[in-house]
C-alpha cells in the first residue's frame, strides 16, 4: 500500500504518499486510497489534526497520466452504462475528493511539503490549512505550459488565499517557484531544513490539539464558509429557481427563462470544471503534452 495512515496517541494522523517511482503520482487505485484516508480521518472522533506528506523528492504530483486516464475513462463508461455510483469501491469523484476539492472537512490539515508540489499537489495544497516546506520543495501550476487547465480547485482557491497579483503570477506564468519565494508570496507558513520538516509540522499540530477540538472544527468551518460563501448561496438560489419553475403550468416562456437561469448559475468550482472541459478539448491541449514528450517547444494554434 502506497498511502500510509498512522494515528498517534495525541490525536494526530500522519498520511504519507509513498510512490516515489512515479514521483508520487496517483493511479485510480491510489486516488481511491487517498480519498479513503481522508474519509477515515474525517470520521474518527479521536483524530483531531492530520499531517499530509510525501516520500522521496516529490510531495504529490497528481494523476499518473499513463495509467489514470485510461482507467478513469473505462470506469466512467462502466458506471454510465450500468447506472451504478461506484464499481468495486472506485468512484468517479475519487480524484477530486483525494485533493480535497468540494470535500467537507472541518478538521485541520497540515501539509509537510518535502519536494515537488505540482498539478494535483497544488490542488490538494489549496485544501490544507497550515503549510511547511523544506528548501528543496518547488511549487507550480504548470498546466498552461502544456496547453492544459488546472481544474482541481487551484484557479478558485489560490486567488482567495494569497494576494491577487501573486496568485496571477503563479497561475499565468506557470513557473516552477522555489520554496522561499512561495513563502514570501504567502503560500507557506514556514520553510525549514528537510530533517526538521515533520517535526515542525508536528509542532504546529501540537499547538492545535491543546485546544478544544470541537471549537477548532467550528472555527475552521466558519472560516471556510466565509471564504467560499458563494458556493452555498448559488446552489440555494439555483434550487429555489428550479422549484419555482416546477410549479408553473401555463406560462411556458417564464418557465423557459427560469430553467435557463438555473442552468447558467454556476459556483466558482463548477465554472472551473466547465472551463477545464473546454480547454482539454482544444488542439493546444494535445500539442502541449506531445511537445513535452518530444522535448521541443510547443507550436500553439490558439484553438
Amino acid at each position: 500500500m502506497a498511502i500510509h495512515y498512522a494515528h498517534d496517541s495525541e490525536h494526530v494522523v500522519l498520511i504519507t504518499i509513498d510512490r516515489p517511482e512515479t514521483r508520487n503520482a496517483a493511479d485510480m487505485e491510489h486516488f481511491k486510497l487517498l480519498r479513503e484516508a481522508w474519509d477515515r480521518f474525517r470520521d474518527d472522533d479521536q483524530a483531531w489534526v492530520a499531517i499530509i506528506t510525501g516520500t522521496g523528492e516529490s510531495f504529490f504530483s497528481g494523476a499518473d497520466l499513463k495509467t489514470y486516464i485510461p482507467e478513469i475513462t473505462k470506469l466512467s463508461k462502466q458506471i454510465t452504462q450500468g447506472g451504478a455510483t461506484e464499481i468495486n469501491g472506485y468512484r468517479l469523484d475519487d480524484g477530486s475528493k483525494a485533493v480535497l476539492r468540494n470535500y467537507e472537512l472541518n478538521k485541520p490539515v497540515i501539509a509537510a511539503v518535502n519536494g515537488f508540489c505540482t498539478a494535483g499537489g497544488m490542488e490538494m495544497l489549496g485544501g490544507t490549512d497550515i503549510r511547511v516546506a523544506c528548501p528543496e520543495a518547488k511549487f507550480a501550476v504548470m498546466e498552461p505550459k502544456r496547453g492544459l487547465f488546472a481544474g482541481g480547485g487551484t484557479t478558485v482557491r489560490l486567488p482567495r488565499q494569497i494576494s491577487w497579483p501573486l496568485a496571477m503570477e503563479f497561475l499565468l506564468c506557470a513557473d516552477l517557484i522555489p520554496a522561499q519565494r512561495a513563502h514570501e508570496m504567502g503560500l507557506l507558513n514556514a520553510v525549514v531544513p528537510r530533517e526538521q520538516l515533520l517535526d515542525t509540522a508536528r509542532e504546529f499540530a501540537q499547538r492545535i490539539v491543546v485546544n478544544a477540538p470541537l471549537a477548532v472544527q467550528a472555527t475552521k468551518q466558519s472560516a471556510l464558509a466565509g471564504l467560499y460563501h458563494d458556493e452555498d448561496e448559488i446552489k440555494t438560489v439555483r434550487s429555489a429557481i428550479k422549484s419555482i419553475a416546477a410549479t408553473l403550468e401555463d406560462d411556458s416562456e417564464i418557465k423557459r427563462i427560469l430553467n435557463q437561469l438555473a442552468k447558467n448559475l454556476r459556483t466558482a468550482f463548477e465554472n472551473e470544471s466547465k472551463l477545464a472541459n473546454e480547454i482539454f478539448a482544444t488542439e493546444d491541449a494535445k500539442e502541449g503534452p506531445k511537445a513535452f514528450a518530444e522535448k521541443r517547444a510547443p507550436r500553439w494554434a490558439a484553438r
